[in-house]
Formats: structure tokens, sequence, C-alpha cells
């Protein structure tokens, strides 16, 4: 089954951006089929990134736009797709999952839907998952994304009962987004390179390649742990550091050697 990849928080300032991005090289590594949605065509801040197997869609509750996100169910009737969405677009996204019955179409066509819910620790983050995995009452898959990069200590998360509660019932998978060094995140900013161009560019630097490396492998792992792409394990899974290899423009920055 193909899947539909939400990548949601509803909060600005979250992450979710850095995740999607993350996401996106994730399947390039992995070498798994994806075509990335921008949900706000006026601000595509993962596809200025990765502009190759981008669309772009709306969510909106205005009635003369209520059919502009239906692209994102038929890319994934043969595609999985990632959504980029932007804040503030819950009750859009809910009303257009509602009122096309997104769930039982998706049961009939034989498309999934997991929604990434990016935190970063924050009262209003943790109510809004609370509230997502409330209306949705385990009909759609979530992954609870603990930025790390912006909180380090979710003790006070891990004691919220009402949470905890949902996550056990609804058995959520919980990953930890490790935190990305800003020195190398402001370059790839600044530049609008991507992960794989950043392992090409000098001013990185040797050990600046080496916190990138460890930051994706990190990222990788835990994305793995939520158990929802379908990824190949072979007998042995080893990252490459050799900045020769990295040079290749042909190769990805990462390869599995069975």
């Amino acid at each position: 089954m193909a899947t539909i990849h939400f990548i949601d928080g509803e909060k600005g300032g979250v992450g979710k951006s850095l995740f999607a991005r993350v996401m996106v090289q994730y399947c390039l590594d992995k070498q798994l089929p994806y075509v990335l949605v921008e949900a706000d065509p006026s601000n595509p801040d993962v596809g200025v990134f990765y502009p190759e197997n981008i669309q772009t869609a709306i969510f909106s509750e205005s009635e003369r736009k209520v059919y502009a996100a239906d692209a994102i169910f038929n890319l994934a009737l043969t595609t999985p797709v990632i959504v980029n969405l932007p804040a503030h677009v819950t009750r859009a996204v809910n009303d257009w999952i509602e009122r096309n019955q997104i769930l039982e179409m998706g049961t009939k066509h034989k498309v999934d839907i997991c929604k990434w819910f990016v935190g970063n620790g924050g009262y209003d983050s943790v109510q809004l998952l609370i509230q997502s995995l409330n209306h949705f009452e385990g009909k759609i898959k979530h992954v609870f994304v603990r930025n790390f990069g912006l909180c380090d200590d979710w003790k006070h998360v891990d004691e919220r009962e009402d949470l905890q509660e949902l996550i056990q019932v609804q058995k959520v998978p919980i990953i930890n987004f490790p935190k990305f060094s800003y020195r190398e995140r402001d370059l790839l900013d600044a530049t609008r390179i991507n992960f794989s161009q950043a392992f090409l560019t000098a001013e990185l630097g040797v050990l600046g390649q080496q916190r990138l490396h460890s930051f994706l492998k990190k990222a990788y792992e835990e994305i793995g742990k939520a158990q929802v792409w379908n990824v190949g394990q072979p007998a042995a899974n080893k990252l490459s550091l050799d900045i020769a290899y990295f040079g290749s423009p042909q190769r990805n920055y990462c390869h599995n050697e069975d």
C-alpha cells in the first residue's frame, strides 16, 4: 500500500520543514519512491531544496478550493506522498479528509495515511497532538516526532497522563529527531543546497561533513523505528564516511553493504 505522509505539527516553528527535508533525503538514500507535495505554494520551504518530484496542493475550507488537495490522493494511488503542511491548516485538512471520506476511500484503494506530528515540547504543541489523536481515534496512524533540536528534556511530556494514555491505546510510535548543528544548518539554508549537495561543498569542511553525517544517521535510525516506510534490512548497514565518496555527484552520501 502507498502512504500519504503528512508532516504536521500545526504550530509554526516546531521543525516541520527540517524534518520534511530529512524525510525526502531518507527516500533518496534508501532509494524509495516518493512525491513531495508543498501545501503552501507561497512558501515552498522544502521544495526549494528538492525541486524534483514535487507537486503543489492547497488545503482550504473555501468551497471554491475544496478540490485543490485531491491531487494528493490521486498521487498516492501509485506512489508514496510526502506532504509538507504549513501551520494552522488542521481544520482544512480534517475537512478534506471527512468531506471526501478519505479513510474509507483509502481502504478501498489501498492508500494509508500517516501523520508525522512534530513537537517542540511546549504546552500548546502537546495539546495539538492530543487533539489530533482524539479527533481520529486511532483511524489515522500518528508518529510523535520529538524535536530534540528545540527541547532536550521531555520529562514533563512523559508525565502527561492524558497523552501517555492515548499513546498506549493507539500504539503511537515515538521517535527522537536529533539536533542539527546550527553552523551546518545555516550554511545549507543560506546557500539553498540539500543534504546530498552539502557533501560536495568544500565550505562545509571535513568535520562539518562528519557532523552532518552523524545527524542524518541518527535521524534515519529514528525514522526507521516508526516502521512506516517499507525499507529492507540488509545483513549489514554501513554509512561511508570517505570524503572522496562524498565527492561523487553520481552517488548518495550513504550506501548499504551486504
